[in-house]
């Protein structure tokens, strides 16, 4: 029967178990948060009726809700991912320092933006929680930006590793194209990441980005995510 054939379907089985974890929730969430920012701002420049704009300015702020929920408890991960890190004794030392800063930014960040949950929740109000969500926000650019500088590196590391090879011999060729899937797998993490610094450095004004150009740097990178996340559970 076709509905046998579509429920036992093995990409059914794929969909289920990616649902099934927090992170491939949360990237699907975040994708939708991120394209209905982009697209509140289209509407809201192409003189949309507010009507209109409303749906995806409530998706854009309750998915953001959600998603905090979400991760609540997720910055004892990252302190334990930096800890990892720092005992880890055969890593090149300009990884190892870009892991454990990236680390202590992430779980900075998490742990500041779980403080802040009952207000953004209206639970509880906060004097500070302005305050605070900035400095969560300043974090997470700490955090990005030595994944980013350890993202150039490694492709400096790679491109030099290319060069030692001798691609005429057998060995050399199968290194080239370890090298080479290294390579493309570098250049995604890092072209999320530079997609992802647009959001805390236009929260924190650094930057001047309209939330057109912030919901589609926000969509590209969760996009990403939700590849990466589809592939691990594959």
């Amino acid at each position: 029967m076709v509905l046998d054939a579509v429920v036992y379907h093995p990409t059914v089985d794929h969909y289920l178990r990616f649902v099934a974890t927090s992170a491939g929730r949360d990237k699907l969430l975040r994708t939708l948060q991120y394209f209905s920012r982009f697209y509140a701002w289209y509407l809201f420049r192409t003189n949309s009726p507010p009507r209109v704009i409303a749906p995806f300015e409530a998706i854009k702020k309750q998915f953001a809700l959600a998603r905090k929920a979400l991760r609540l408890g997720k910055n004892v991960e990252h302190f334990k991912a930096a800890a990892v890190a720092a005992d880890k004794k055969n890593l090149d030392p300009v990884l190892k320092y870009c892991a454990i800063g990236r680390q202590l930014g992430y779980a900075t960040y998490l742990s500041l933006d779980a403080v802040v949950y009952l207000d953004t929740a209206g639970i509880r109000r906060s004097e500070s929680a302005k305050s605070l969500q900035r400095e969560a926000s300043r974090a997470w650019l700490v955090g990005l930006t030595f994944n980013v500088v350890a993202g150039i590196y490694t492709l400096w590391q790679l491109n030099q590793r290319e060069q030692d090879i001798d691609k005429a011999e057998g060995e050399g060729v199968v290194e080239g194209k370890k090298i080479q899937r290294e390579r493309a797998s570098t250049k995604i993490q890092l072209l999320s990441d530079l997609c992802d610094l647009t959001i805390p450095s236009t929260a924190l004004a650094y930057t001047n980005l309209d939330d057109g150009i912030v919901g589609l740097a926000g969509t590209v990178s969760s996009l990403i995510g939700v590849w990466g996340t589809w592939k691990k559970t594959a």
